[in-house]
């Protein structure tokens, strides 16, 4: 039996991830922070269907000896990297704590497994960030990275050591650089579950305004799900490779909010707020993946539709509230 190791398992990608691996015959073991076992309710939300099928592991991945205890223990075949600060922030005062999570957590995670367990075979999660202000669109694996935020500069900074570990330590190291990818298990810090959320109480009486930045922004959105597979796909290959993955198609928060009015029947203008000081720094060309390699290698193709994504979520969180 296949035993792997699933860092940020509580979150959207870990939990479908941790489905993924289960429904193959895996033994899963995932770690979370402590402060997550203090409140599995709301932490823990997205796995708590398969915490009786999975193993937690209490430990910080930014502290080198605490990663090392949990390799020693699992001895895992492969490891999904996939625990990072993943909000893109512009704020100085994030960027210790983006640093010390997206970079000194991969060093510690691959430093570990390449003394415990080298034949593991190791998913980094890479991120378009890494792009920034891409000169060319679509961005493949040939683009060059360019980051503009402290986020895209940690994790390019984590995906080289990823890639270092792999040439020069010859680890089976992976890398996915995965653009936008969302489902009913993002976080409500992410713009496309601030509307889907807001969209389903304004449905339902409990607000009537959403408040957003620059909606004509754009974004090459997946599903989540769909990521995923690519993930386990990656770690199935003869030999370790990075891999784009994406949609290869924009959509504009614009576009986002008119389909997700357009699932309870309402024009998005008449609720609908832009306030400029939410808007970010210029983006000069828009992220947009080529994931011809992924669909000739990998054999990967999206299953969802834009559409179908949005519909799914404003559907989810009304039922949630409802439930409520």
């Amino acid at each position: 039996m296949k035993r792997a190791l699933i860092t940020g398992i509580a979150g959207q990608d870990g939990s479908y991830l941790a489905e993924l691996l289960l429904a193959n015959g895996y033994e899963v073991h995932g770690i979370v922070r402590r402060e997550a076992l203090e409140d599995p309710h709301h932490r823990l939300l997205n796995i708590q269907h398969i915490l009786r099928d999975i193993k937690i592991h209490v430990g910080a991945i930014d502290n080198h000896l605490s990663i090392y205890k949990i390799i020693s223990l699992v001895r895992p075949s492969e490891c999904y990297h996939l625990a990072s600060s993943s909000f893109v922030s512009y704020s100085f005062e994030d960027e210790s704590s983006l640093l010390a999570n997206n970079f000194t957590a991969t060093h510690a995670l691959l430093a570990g497994i390449k003394e415990l367990a080298p034949e593991c075979r190791v998913y980094f999660a890479g991120s378009s960030e890494m792009f920034g202000d891409a000169r060319i669109s679509p961005q493949n694996e040939s683009t060059s990275f360019n980051p503009r935020s402290v986020y895209g500069i940690s994790k390019l900074a984590a995906f080289h050591l990823a890639r270092n570990y792999r040439e020069h330590h010859k680890l089976f190291v992976a890398a996915g650089i995965l653009y936008n990818h969302e489902s009913s298990r993002r976080g409500y810090q992410f713009v496309t579950r601030k509307i889907s959320s807001t969209v389903a109480k304004i449905h339902l009486g409990l607000e009537n305004r959403l408040e957003l930045g620059n909606i004509d922004a754009q974004r090459d959105w997946g599903y989540a799900p769909d990521y995923v597979v690519a993930m386990h796909a990656m770690l199935q290959q003869e030999k370790p490779e990075d891999f784009v993955i994406a949609t290869g198609v924009l959509h504009s928060v614009r576009d986002f909010l008119i389909e997700a009015f357009s699932v309870v029947g309402l024009d998005y203008e008449p609720y609908t707020y832009v306030n400029p000081d939410h808007f970010r720094p210029g983006e000069v060309v828009p992220l947009c993946g080529d994931a011809n390699k992924a669909r000739n290698v990998l054999h990967w193709r999206p299953t969802k539709t834009f559409g179908q994504i949005v519909r799914e979520m404003v559907e989810f969180d009304i039922a949630r509230l409802e439930k409520k």
